[in-house]
């Protein structure tokens, strides 16, 4: 048995979802792909892979032994290019997935420009709203908004990301300006719907208590999963709604909105690139890092309403 050749079959099997995909990309008939799986589990004594005429399913084994096979096969691409190349060209192809709005403006106008640097490397972008398992999924970065949960996951903070309270100038002038988060129930508010994420509700700072943060749960005529919708309704004048700067930032510049409870304005939270280990972190995840970290450091890059 061919080690290397049934791992490689084995991830890529776990990556497509079956073995006729993993056997198209080969330009092979699946009964091969079988065979090397078969192999492969009788070498290792262990089942890796349950398969119903539907679906594979990896057993708690073959979860295990995909990560290790993603990063040894990996480290072993990384160290064929850096000999290839005299360690220093930067090539291979890079998987990235990012939260879908943010994603559309500020990543994806990104990635032309970081393929202009670096021409050897090609890029696949995933843009989701769904948390994506990096390790499972193959992907080797993930650009990520907000809180972090604790995981095994390493992240690097990018930029910080600021939310604020906005509204059409029309709708301050038809409803008047809130004065404090409270008088924000007597306002129509724009509300992210509570399956897609602020189930806690809108931060604010509370100055006069040292700072404290409380949480509001705002109501309102109009709700939506889909932000993008929101940013929208709020630039029509339907609503305030609670947006971050990334998003927005443009259109304080220009008059089109305007933000209100600034004194209350939440702490910041952070954006992240994330990937599985530091450990042989391959030359062109480090260079997308970098590349990511000195777009969003430049100066005037977030009041920019496309990079």
């Amino acid at each position: 048995m061919d080690k290397l050749k049934a791992m490689e079959t084995f991830v890529a099997v776990a990556q497509r979802g079956s073995l006729a995909a993993a056997a198209r990309a080969e330009g092979v008939v699946p009964a091969i792909i079988g065979r090397r799986l078969d192999a492969l589990e009788e070498h290792l004594g262990v089942k890796l892979l349950v398969r119903t005429t539907r679906r594979l399913i990896l057993t708690p084994e073959g979860s295990a032994f995909l990560e290790d096979c993603q990063r040894l096969l990996g480290e072993l691409a990384q160290a064929e290019a850096n000999i290839s190349a005299g360690g220093h060209t930067v090539r291979g192809h890079l998987r990235i997935t990012a939260p879908a709005g943010f994603g559309r403006q500020r990543v994806a106008p990104l990635v032309p420009l970081f393929r202009r640097q670096y021409p050897e490397v090609t890029v696949s972008l995933n843009l989701s709203d769904r948390v994506v398992d990096l390790v499972a999924e193959g992907y080797d970065c993930a650009v990520r908004v907000g809180d972090l949960p604790d995981s095994s996951l390493v992240s690097v903070r990018l930029a910080d990301n600021r939310r604020l309270v906005v509204a059409a100038p029309d709708y301050l002038r038809r409803r008047g300006t809130p004065a404090t988060p409270h008088e924000l129930l007597q306002h129509d508010c724009l509300i992210l719907s509570s399956e897609a994420s602020q189930t806690r509700g809108w931060a604010f700072t509370l100055p006069a208590e040292h700072g404290r943060v409380v949480h509001i749960r705002p109501r309102g005529p109009l709700d939506c999963s889909d932000g993008q919708v929101l940013y929208e309704w709020c630039l029509a004048g339907l609503g305030l709604a609670w947006r971050s700067t990334w998003e927005v930032q443009a259109d304080l510049n220009a008059g089109r909105l305007v933000s209100v409870l600034d004194d209350y304005a939440a702490p910041p939270n952070g954006i992240y690139a994330v990937f599985p280990s530091a450990r042989h972190l391959p030359r062109r995840v480090r260079a997308w890092v970098d590349f990511l970290k000195a777009q969003y450091g430049q100066a005037g890059f977030w009041g920019r309403g496309n990079p």
